[in-house]
């Protein structure tokens, strides 16, 4: 009986082990009313990533994703977070860190997502 609980209390260490190990991602979609990009930022990390539809003649389209460039990469552990503008022609979004109150822009150049540095 005592193997069976030794199991048991293993397993679930494991999965509560990996539950915490997780990535979060939050979401938000560009302000700009003409776009059709999504945002993402790992909420503990802050690394900001993008992807769009595109056209792709011949068939349904497709999924167009712009990886972290410059500043747009790691940042100290934090409680990151996305915010829009109510700007309809704004394509970026800020990156912010709840806990510390420091914030960024990021947006699309040319292949990848980049992001001005963290600032209060």
């Amino acid at each position: 009986m005592s193997v069976v609980r030794t199991v048991l209390l293993a397993s679930l260490a494991c999965l509560s082990a990996g539950a915490a190990s997780a990535q979060e991602f939050a979401f938000l979609a560009a302000p700009q009313t003409d776009l059709n990009r999504m945002y993402r930022v790992d909420r503990e990390t802050g690394e900001v990533g993008s992807c769009q539809y595109a056209v792709k003649e011949g068939a349904v389209g497709v999924t167009l994703c712009f990886p972290a460039g410059e500043g747009a990469g790691p940042q100290e552990p934090g409680v990151y977070d996305l915010a829009a503008t109510n700007h309809a022609k704004e394509a970026g979004v800020f990156r912010v860190d709840r806990r510390t109150g420091r914030m960024s822009v990021c947006y699309v150049l040319g292949e990848q997502v980049v992001c001005t540095p963290m600032a209060r």
